[in-house]
């Protein structure tokens, strides 16, 4: 680098080219970018901006599905929204556009039975679905401070929700179970028809009584019929019969309450102690914050599950040998009685849990001083 002097106060500064071949590298606070041209550098611009475009190319797409009683809105996190009628018929298209994208997880929402169909023609198409509380998502929407609320922001919602939290997969029912589960909802339908008639007789006219008591006998005709379908159904399938013969042996589980394990708890058998129970809702969870210590509460959970349950227990403190001296310890300590019987519930519940996932008969000298 060469300077010559113009004049006294002002030197300028002549800079040599450079060799062919070589570049060169802009002074501190250039604006000229910085290149390297080592031969032999890691650093190849080229090759990296091909691999981002491969991996933008392979990333996984997840989908939030919205359902309502005519329309489903479809969201992806790669930002397309698209909609289509909620009919079984116009399901083959959505099928395809979602099978010829690399798909990683669909969730949609439990919407009262109108995502049934859907979800049964994703899960014929070996598409990664589940359905999810929608409580959840909710509560994700609210953390996320997505207040308002729509058909399409909620696909959105869903489609976040499913990339961020990821739920875990669960195996659908089957057919046989969906069918239980349906004949299992009729005669509880069929039961509550009965008990509203049975009570509107004790206040009725004189006039409509005989009605009253006409449309009683028909129910009460109804439900045998149910609950011999119900126990066809069972004794139909090989796991059910088998349950059947596991649990008849334990006092305080009748047709019902194994009526109930076999329609909604499909996974009594497959999950630990824990897991099992919190899933139907037996299991306390804290309320603590700092020295605060609160009471422990149990919540959620699959209702149907935890009704037969608290039937079977009260039963089962009466007359089977491991839950009465369970229950008449914990009373004998001071607890109360509704926590006593959610308590007897937990246990029993393990107890079935047990006896399904090894295919053991029941054996109260296992369970005596557990």
């Amino acid at each position: 680098m060469k300077a010559k002097k113009v004049s006294d106060s002002f030197p300028t500064v002549v800079i040599d080219r450079p060799a062919r071949g070589v570049k060169t590298v802009g002074e501190h606070g250039s604006s000229r970018r910085l290149v390297s041209n080592i031969p032999n550098s890691c650093v190849d611009l080229k090759s990296a901006s091909r691999k981002a475009g491969s991996r933008k190319m392979s990333e996984k797409i997840f989908v939030g599905i919205d359902v309502s009683k005519l329309q489903l809105d479809i969201a992806t996190s790669a930002g397309r929204q698209w909609s289509c009628a909620n009919r079984e018929g116009d399901f083959e298209q959505l099928v395809d556009e979602l099978k010829g994208s690399s798909i990683e997880l669909i969730v949609l929402e439990a919407s009262g039975g109108y995502e049934g169909a859907v979800v049964a023609s994703l899960s014929a198409a070996q598409l990664p679905v589940i359905v999810v509380n929608p409580r959840q998502v909710r509560d994700f929407a609210k953390a996320s401070g997505r207040l308002a609320k729509t058909d399409r922001i909620d696909a959105q919602v869903l489609a976040r929700f499913a990339q961020q939290i990821r739920p875990e997969l669960r195996p659908l029912k089957d057919e046989q179970t969906q069918e239980l589960e349906a004949l299992l909802q009729r005669r509880k339908q069929i039961l509550n028809m009965l008990v509203a008639e049975r009570q509107r007789l004790q206040m009725a006219a004189t006039n409509v009584r005989a009605d009253i008591r006409e449309h009683i006998h028909f129910l009460v005709k109804r439900l045998k019929d149910a609950d011999r379908g119900l126990d066809a159904l069972i004794r139909q399938t090989p796991l059910w019969r088998e349950r059947e013969e596991l649990f008849k042996a334990v006092k305080g589980i009748g047709p019902q309450t194994l009526r109930v394990l076999c329609a909604s708890l499909p996974e009594l058998g497959q999950l630990n102690r824990r897991k099992i129970a919190a899933l139907v809702g037996v299991a306390p969870f804290n309320c603590d914050s700092g020295t605060m210590r609160g009471r422990r509460r149990c919540w959620g959970g699959r209702a149907d599950v935890r009704c037969a349950l608290y039937m079977a227990c009260i039963t089962a403190i009466r007359c089977n040998p491991v839950i009465r001296p369970f229950f008449q310890r914990l009373i004998a300590k001071g607890k109360a009685k509704k926590a006593a019987i959610t308590a007897c519930m937990r246990k029993l519940l393990t107890i079935l849990n047990a006896m399904a996932r090894d295919k053991a008969a029941w054996n109260e000298n296992l369970h005596v001083t557990a």
